[in-house]
């Protein structure tokens, strides 16, 4: 399928939603469902860039850039466009940087059933508006991703997981470039990559104790924290050190929006989905 074939399935007028896997979250109920084209259309390894179907599962992705020793900063599971639409970063987020970073370009199908591009296929020849950057989080409520262009990186040679009881912020203080850091209020957990001889001497350094791999997160919710307040967390968590972003067993307390900040998603949703016929009732400011 193409993007033609595709802006003509998602159409004009019925509300419509927009499903891959369902790993995270999957299709409105109750509403007609399409899905994205997928399938990997090229990759330039020298380049390090990769054009994919948004309907191509990372794990597809994934295997085809094992080939060339490089790999794309979204996390696993589901599909490409399904982790973009989403937004959420994966724990190799202090190293690897957020998920939008990866996406330089996108074609989206919008709600009047046109195909727009946004961004480039390189950094250098971008300007203006990053619509980019608005697609990676709207959940499918501002445009049906198609396709995309992604930023691949290099592969580390080898990677581990350590623990240890040091304070945590002492280690990210004296710890060069960890990819990884967790701290549940005792235990740190740090992945470390890179080349094998690097990663033990960083490991030998700090007193590291290998691990088979990190924590179970708690499930309760996860919200986000100044990372100078890392200290202040009580109960059963599992914070990820440095980026701010903590995961609680008991889910959180409901937080006021403010009216300026609902005002503009409003108008920027009109915008985009006058109709609202897009995912309809799905609310961005509550994850979904």
């Amino acid at each position: 399928m193409d993007l033609s074939e595709f802006a003509a399935e998602v159409g004009t007028a019925d509300p419509v939603t927009i499903s891959g896997t369902g790993s995270r979250g999957g299709a409105v109920a109750g509403v007609r469902t399409v899905g994205a084209p997928s399938g990997i259309d090229w990759l330039r390894a020298d380049e390090m860039t990769v054009g994919v179907g948004a309907g191509t599962t990372v794990a597809e992705l994934d295997h085809a850039l094992v080939e060339v020793g490089q790999f794309v900063a979204i996390p696993p599971g589901g599909t490409v466009g399904g982790a973009l639409a989403v937004g959420r970063s994966g724990l190799r987020r202090l190293g690897e940087g957020p998920v939008r970073d990866a996406l330089l370009q996108a074609r989206y199908i919008s709600a009047a059933g046109n195909v727009v591009k946004a961004g480039g296929p390189t950094v250098k020849n971008v300007s203006g508006f990053d619509l980019c950057r608005l697609l990676v989080g709207s959940f499918g409520t501002l445009g049906f991703i198609g396709d995309v262009i992604l930023r691949t990186r290099p592969r580390a040679r080898h990677e581990q997981w350590y623990v240890t009881t040091t304070d945590p912020l002492v280690v990210f203080d004296t710890m060069y470039r960890p990819t990884s850091m967790l701290w549940d209020g005792t235990t740190t957990w740090i992945l470390l990559a890179g080349h094998e001889r690097d990663v033990e001497r960083a490991a030998r350094r700090h007193d590291l104790q290998p691990v088979g791999g990190p924590p179970d997160l708690p499930d309760g919710g996860r919200w986000s924290i100044p990372p100078s307040d890392l200290r202040s967390l009580r109960g059963t968590f599992i914070a990820e050190v440095g980026v701010g972003l903590v995961h609680h067993a008991e889910r959180p307390p409901a937080r006021p929006v403010s009216t300026t900040l609902q005002a503009l998603h409003r108008r920027i949703k009109h915008n985009f989905d006058p109709t609202g016929r897009l995912n309809p009732g799905l609310d961005v400011l509550d994850g979904g």
